[in-house]
């Protein structure tokens, strides 16, 4: 089955620049130069896998990285006819890849970027969900500035107004919240809002304020104190039709596992549990299982599939570097229904 409405995904897309290999940030002089952002790595992993895809921002005018940050979109299948320019700049990480014990560390410079400067009624939303289905937005987009907190509200206001499918990924950024309110005075107020809500224990805990069980170990997750977890964020937000909390843990032996949880209030489901023997980069995985959910979400027969189906993705984006997933659905599906690793033939 395909998805016959578009999907709108929105928020800020950044330059990405990391060194090469595992080196520490200007260790060498030189840095790799990518674009990534949670919203675009999720529209990007919905249109590599044949969804049709729009995504909303605003950049700033009359300059060459926007020009090519919309041909670098536009590549991967993303409509970008919805992208505003505008005043600020284009913002920017720095991302130093962990190795061994030490982990990945990611530097935020996106202070008066041209979304953080955006305000409500600069984007035409009636025209943006025209002929869409389904809306997508991440708690990073209200972390980035006053304005752009206001921004979402409206976003997902005019969404449920049309009628659309509203997902939220939580995605707390302690670094981020520094316009004033903590996540806890502005996340509540656009969870009651949304159908879908994606999120790990830490934005459960710090973006919504509940209590998180302690009963994670490496390699384990206890389905009790996740359903119990589930449904009571399920109880606070009636309006929410599931939840799905996803898992990355390290383990004793290097290796790092993967998983997830559904909760769509009928069943409680726990997904395969992938040990994952070398990490590539982790940026973005979270963000390619969003998108993956989304689209299997109104493609798959069960729930429990479209889940499975974004664990799958989410684990093979661990394997390559840059925050865009690179997986085809038939390689996912492969994963998906314990297919070989090694040489495909």
């Amino acid at each position: 089955m395909q998805i016959s409405r578009r999907t709108v995904a929105f928020g800020e897309v950044m330059l990405r620049l990391s060194p090469a290999g595992k080196e520490r940030l200007l260790q060498s002089s030189q840095l790799v130069a990518t674009f990534g952002g949670s919203e675009i790595n999720a529209a990007i992993a919905m249109a590599q896998l044949g969804a049709e895809t729009s995504f909303v921002t605003i950049l700033p005018d009359a300059n060459p990285l926007t020009e090519s940050c919309i041909g670098e979109i536009r590549r991967f299948g993303v409509d970008t006819s919805m992208i505003l320019r505008g005043k600020g700049r284009m913002g920017i990480y720095f991302l130093e890849p962990g190795a061994g014990e030490r982990p990945t560390r990611v530097f935020y410079d996106r202070a008066d970027s041209a979304l953080a400067l955006a305000r409500p009624g600069d984007i035409d939303w009636d025209t943006v969900f025209q002929g869409a289905g389904w809306f997508h937005i991440s708690g990073i987009t209200p972390a980035v500035s006053e304005s752009a907190a206001e921004l979402a509200v409206e976003s997902i206001q005019k969404a449920k107004a049309a009628g659309l499918i509203v997902s939220l990924d939580l995605n707390y950024r302690k670094n981020l919240w520094k316009w004033g309110k903590p996540p806890i005075e502005v996340i509540p107020g656009l969870t009651h809002l949304v159908d879908i809500l994606i999120a790990n224990e830490a934005d459960v805990r710090m973006g919504l304020g509940f209590d998180v069980p302690a009963s994670v170990r490496p390699g384990f997750l206890d389905p009790e104190s996740y359903r119990d977890l589930t449904r009571k964020v399920l109880a606070q937000y009636p309006n929410m039709q599931a939840i799905t909390i996803s898992l990355r843990e390290p383990m004793p032996t290097g290796q790092v596992g993967w998983s997830s949880c559904l909760d769509d209030r009928k069943e409680f489901h726990v997904s395969r549990h992938f040990a994952m023997n070398q990490v590539v980069d982790g940026v973005g995985a979270g963000d390619c299982f969003a998108g993956a959910f989304i689209y299997g979400w109104q493609t798959f027969d069960s729930h429990s599939e479209a889940l499975e189906f974004a664990v799958a993705a989410s684990c093979l984006k661990h394997s390559v570097p840059g925050d865009f997933s690179r997986y085809t659905l038939d390689e996912i599906k492969t994963l998906m229904q314990g297919g070989p690793r090694g040489i495909a033939r």
